[in-house]
This record gives C-alpha cells, sequence and structure tokens, in this order.
C-alpha cells in the first residue's frame, strides 16, 4: 500500500441514487452501512426502479432516515416527504417509494446504454438481492483521497471516504476497520452516474467518466463484503488482517 488509511468520512444513502447523510459512526452488517440503499423509488407502471443514471434529476432530493427506522425523501424544496402522490408529482409520474425487504425477485433498473448518454438509448439491468445495492460483492464501497485527487468525493457516493492512498491494492484481502472485518471483493466499475449534475453545486462533467475509463480501466473505489459486522467511526484506522 501506498501508506496509511483511516476513515476520513462515513456515509449512508437510504433512497437508491438520491442524495445521502454524512455520519460519524455507523454500524455494519452483511447489507453494508445500516439503512444504505433501504430504500428506492420505482416507475408504477413499467416497474423499473429509477435511478439517476437516466433520471438525473434524483440527484437534488435526499434520502434520510427517521428516528422510527424509516426513510422519508427531502425534495429540492425542502419538502420531506413518503407520500407516493408527492413523490409522483415532483418526477412527473407514477412513482412509489419501496422498502428493499417488500420486493422479492429481480430488480430492474434504468439505465442509460452507453457512456455518453446524449444518444437516449437505454437498457435496464438487473441489481442485488437484500438492500438496493448495484453488485452483490460491493455492500459497502470505499475510496481514498489519493485516488480521488482533485475529483469531488460526492460524485463517486462511496460509503467510506478513506484519508490516505492505495485501497486498490486491497482486493482480495481481509481489513480490519473499528469494529468490522472486510473482505475486499474488487474494484468498482463506473458508470454515467458519476458525471450527474447533483445539489451542492456539482456540475455536469463527462470528462469524469471518461478519465476513468482512460486511465484506470473504467473503475474507481473498491467494494467489499462484511466478515465480521461492527461499529465505523470517522478517524479509525484501516489495518490488514
Amino acid at each position: 500500500m501506498t501508506g496509511p488509511l483511516a476513515v476520513l468520512e462515513v456515509w449512508r444513502y437510504p433512497v437508491k441514487s438520491l442524495l445521502g447523510e454524512r455520519l460519524e459512526q455507523a454500524e455494519l452488517g452483511a447489507e453494508g452501512v445500516a439503512g444504505d440503499r433501504g430504500w428506492a423509488l420505482f416507475d408504477a407502471v413499467t416497474g423499473f426502479g429509477l435511478t439517476a443514471r437516466r433520471v438525473p434529476e434524483l440527484l437534488f432530493a435526499a434520502g434520510r432516515l427517521r428516528a422510527d427506522g424509516t426513510a422519508e425523501v427531502v425534495l429540492p424544496d425542502g419538502t420531506a416527504t413518503t407520500s407516493d402522490d408527492v413523490l409522483s408529482d415532483w418526477a412527473g409520474r407514477r412513482v412509489t417509494l419501496r422498502r428493499a425487504a417488500e420486493v422479492g425477485g429481480d430488480r430492474r433498473y434504468e439505465n442509460p446504454a452507453d457512456i455518453d448518454d446524449e444518444a437516449g438509448r437505454w437498457n435496464p439491468f438487473s441489481g442485488a438481492d437484500g438492500a438496493f445495492h448495484d453488485n452483490a460483492d460491493a455492500r459497502v464501497t470505499c475510496v481514498s483521497t489519493g485516488t480521488l485527487g482533485g475529483w469531488d468525493r460526492r460524485r463517486f457516493r462511496a460509503n467510506v471516504v478513506l484519508a490516505g492512498a492505495g485501497e486498490d491494492e486491497l482486493v482480495g484481502r481481509r481489513v480490519t476497520v473499528g469494529g468490522a472485518e472486510l473482505d475486499v471483493v474488487r474494484r468498482v466499475p463506473r458508470c454515467v452516474m458519476t458525471t450527474r449534475p447533483q445539489a451542492g453545486g456539482i456540475a455536469r462533467d463527462t470528462a469524469v467518466l471518461k478519465t476513468i475509463h482512460r486511465e484506470r480501466g473504467g473503475a474507481l473505489a473498491v467494494g467489499a463484503l462484511v466478515a465480521r459486522p461492527g461499529t465505523v467511526t470517522v478517524g479509525d484506522a484501516l489495518v490488514v488482517a
């Protein structure tokens, strides 16, 4: 590894493809960060899950967990809601907010067909079971400041942002971070979502994904499975087990 790694930020994204919550501490279990991607918006007509790959406007709303453990959506105007009617008015189509535990079978999501999505073509893709992660072997995603360089870390929606560099070298290894152990499975392939504009002043930038494909083989960050549940806190060191 290039140098020591430590937890700089922890993030949870309660509703798939919406903005998330920055935490000081999180519980990690088999599904990843507790509450992460536990809900998603689905098109009530087609049955497809919505993603910011094809609906960039999702990145101007946020998901957050309420005190009772359920999720709500905070719309760009500040309205906090779980109402499908309110969400449908905002989305401009009939949508429903669904909890992962209530959605069985194949999860299908809307997805552009190309890296440069100007053509408007799209292909659906299937996601993981359980929480609404894209990939079953990347329940926790980690990226370092060394890898990010000058890019805004919010584009990449990692659960754990690490101070330091060298997370690619962790693939295939078990690491301890806080009270949890992670099996780092692979590098994370990237899609058009990294180019999307979002709240907080992040502009559309197609050069991000083109650079990742040209210089990093299309992958940025690493994905891991939780080998031992535990608590992760900002400041925790990451140690190879």
